[in-house]
């Protein structure tokens, strides 16, 4: 993908958080995880953090009035490139998206089986401070900047099958979006990170 403008999607547990930041630092863009974003929000008890809350707790996705102004306001300062990992998450975000910018962003999509996702959620640790994503077995803190490792509460069994329920629901018809566009690049998910990362590079 040669665009400056990328978007990553795929279900939760997917590693688009970890693949998305590795492309990021080697091609020089912005990164924007909207979950990290929304999870320090409610760490902090923001105004935002405070009216995603409701939908977080139940395994659901933020409602396009409070992302879509959020992204776009981050979007809007960056000026060498940007990619986003989670958003557009809809249909609606999608077209938002599109209106706001000159140079339409590409999609990069992750596909992995329900199973192995349930296996990855099953083990998965999150740094509290730079939400890097790390296996049980690291340590208590994390490698990259020595922060606390916890279990993600969305990530609890019957959270984690609701937002596998909203992303068919929601995202798979903006992934179709990107799709009828010829703006979209799926990726198979499966494999080691660096396997995976070596068909993002493509």
């Amino acid at each position: 993908m040669k665009s400056r403008h990328l978007v990553f999607l795929g279900p939760p547990a997917s590693g688009k958080g970890t693949q998305g930041r590795r492309l990021a630092d080697d091609q020089g863009l912005a990164y924007l995880s909207t979950g990290a974003l929304l999870r320090q929000a409610l760490r902090n008890q923001t105004e935002l953090g405070e009216r995603a809350r409701p939908y977080l707790d139940r395994g659901e996705f933020v409602p396009d009035e409070i992302m879509v102004p959020m992204v776009l306001e981050w979007v809007g300062h960056q000026e060498n490139g940007w990619l986003l990992d989670g958003f557009p998450r809809t249909l609606p975000q999608a077209e938002a998206l599109d209106e706001a910018l000159s140079e339409e962003p590409r999609a990069i999509i992750l596909h992995v089986p329900d199973e192995e996702l349930r296996r990855r959620v099953a083990c998965r640790l999150e740094c509290v401070d730079c939400h890097r994503v790390a296996r049980e077995g690291e340590g208590p803190t994390c490698p990259t900047c020595g922060g606390r490792l916890e279990p993600r509460a969305d990530d609890a069994s019957s959270n984690f099958e609701n937002r596998l329920q909203e992303y068919r629901r929601l995202v798979l018809p903006t992934i179709s979006y990107y799709c009828r566009k010829g703006r979209a690049r799926i990726v198979n998910g499966t494999g080691s990170p660096d396997e995976v990362y070596g068909r993002v590079k493509g």
